[in-house]
């Protein structure tokens, strides 16, 4: 098993132990009268780790592997080619799968510059988070929101370039609005929503 491999079965065995852990104290809690839970920036946290990793793996060991081999690309109209999804859109696919799952789940990717429009921030929160995450890359910028009558918690997470394949399509491609960017820059955000009570 390869160390990526490895270091996310260790990631979900921690994030599954830590929620079932957290469930079994919520029930035995709720069976003594007593309430005990994970705080949602916690949550939010690992869910983040969990994404990125995925994505990370995704990138370095299936589109850019491929790739080099000859054996598959990647592109940006994967579903009407015999291509690989970028790993932005998996993870935009993989989101809206999440969404269609019942919990209230939800994420997304964001951008001041998105060359899809759909991926520009809708709310304040997200253009706030945007803004935040932009100057301060270290640390998600976080708040609660009402959706529907639902309240959720909000993370923002900064989006970075982190491969030169994500710099390459987005400073080439024709409807991008930034064309310089670099390794490690932000090119917009992680946003998590998750409900809550």
């Amino acid at each position: 098993m390869s160390s990526s491999n490895k270091l996310r079965q260790g990631v979900l065995i921690l994030v599954f132990g830590l929620f079932t852990t957290g469930l079994i104290g919520q029930n035995r809690a709720a069976a003594e009268g007593t309430a005990a839970s994970l705080p949602i920036e916690l949550v939010a946290n690992y869910l983040y780790a969990m994404i990125e990793a995925d994505r990370e793996a995704y990138t370095r060991h299936v589109v850019e592997r491929m790739q080099a081999k000859g054996v598959v690309v990647a592109s940006e109209n994967w579903e009407e080619t015999n291509s690989l999804p970028l790993p932005a859109q998996l993870l935009m696919e993989s989101g809206r799968i999440m969404g269609r799952k019942g919990t209230g789940i939800q994420y997304r990717l964001i951008s001041l510059w998105p060359i899809n429009k759909r991926n520009a921030a809708s709310s304040e929160i997200e253009k706030l988070g945007l803004a935040t995450v932009l100057t301060h890359p270290t640390k998600p910028y976080t708040g609660f929101v009402k959706e529907g009558g639902t309240r959720y918690f909000q993370a923002v997470y900064p989006d970075l370039a982190v491969t030169q394949a994500c710099i390459g399509c987005h400073n080439a491609h024709p409807d991008s609005p930034k064309r310089d960017f670099r390794i490690n820059d932000v090119m917009g955000g992680l946003v998590i929503s998750i409900p809550v009570k």
